[in-house]
């Protein structure tokens, strides 16, 4: 359902038995895990024009890894990591 790489692959699924004997999987909630426990291996300053996506592939090489970048930063919405430029955000290691 889910590629490898995705945030969601570890996710548990749940099921729902609807009344008329259809049963929908869906994918369980997603929080944000502990950032207090990753491994910062780099911090980067946001330059105006920066996006999640264009961060994630100058640190991963994968546009779609910038999920790890708003995990690192404790960041529900990935457009908040680059609203402000100037400001730092932290990079945690892929295993993290």
């Amino acid at each position: 359902m889910f590629h490898t790489n995705s945030r969601y692959i570890d996710i548990d699924n749940a099921s729902l038995q609807k009344e008329n004997g259809r049963t929908i999987i869906y994918k369980k909630r997603r929080f944000l895990p502990n950032n207090s426990n990753m491994k910062i291996i780099h911090e980067i300053q946001v330059t105006k024009g920066d996006r999640p996506d264009t961060i994630a592939t100058r640190i991963t090489g994968d546009p779609e890894q910038f999920w790890r970048i708003c995990d690192s930063n404790n960041i529900m919405h990935p457009f908040d990591l680059v609203k402000t430029p100037g400001s730092t955000i932290k990079i945690a290691g892929l295993g993290s």
